[in-house]
């Protein structure tokens, strides 16, 4: 493969799938900082990875598998930086001026994804993308079995707190 078809396939995969990398880093990824290094090291394992797609699934299985390995694995390198950042990240996100209107539910929903372990997280993106339960064991590699019981606990879990959740007098 030529570095040509190579750029032409990742642009093109780029821009297809751009807001499903998002819905990854997001998830993983807390601060501006962290999703914007998330996301450019999710980039660049899919470029390098190009050349050994080999089209045994689809292009939108195969970047999310890759998104959420490299998600998993840069959580891993990242949580002993936390702490350290944390500080910083206050005082960025005081001087940003907020300019998009934020719907408290979704931040509350994405609060919660964060809260969940690193398979419960990808099961649950995977469930809000629309992934077959097949689909996902594919991707994460584990039984659709498993993938059931998993997808029924989050599900109760997230009813759970749901219900204690208050959005301007709204319950």
């Amino acid at each position: 493969m030529t570095k040509s078809e190579q750029n032409n396939i990742f642009e093109k995969w780029l821009s297809q799938h751009k807001a499903l990398l998002f819905k990854v880093v997001r998830a993983y990824a807390v601060t501006v900082m962290d999703q914007d290094d998330l996301f450019q090291e999710i980039i660049i394992q899919v470029w390098h990875s190009i050349p050994t797609f080999r089209q045994q699934s689809s292009n939108t299985t195969w970047m999310y598998r890759i998104a959420l390995n490299t998600a998993i694995k840069w959580v891993g390198k990242e949580r002993k930086h936390t702490e350290s950042q944390e500080t910083l990240d206050n005082v960025q996100a005081i001087l940003q001026e907020t300019l998009i209107q934020v719907d408290e539910r979704l931040t509350w929903l994405y609060e919660e994804i964060h809260k969940f372990d690193g398979i419960d997280r990808s099961i649950t993106l995977l469930l809000l993308d629309g992934f077959s339960y097949k689909e996902m064991a594919t991707i994460l590699g584990i039984s659709e079995s498993n993938v059931g019981v998993k997808i029924s606990r989050i599900k109760k879990q997230l009813i759970t707190k749901s219900k204690q959740q208050d959005y301007h007098g709204i319950r």
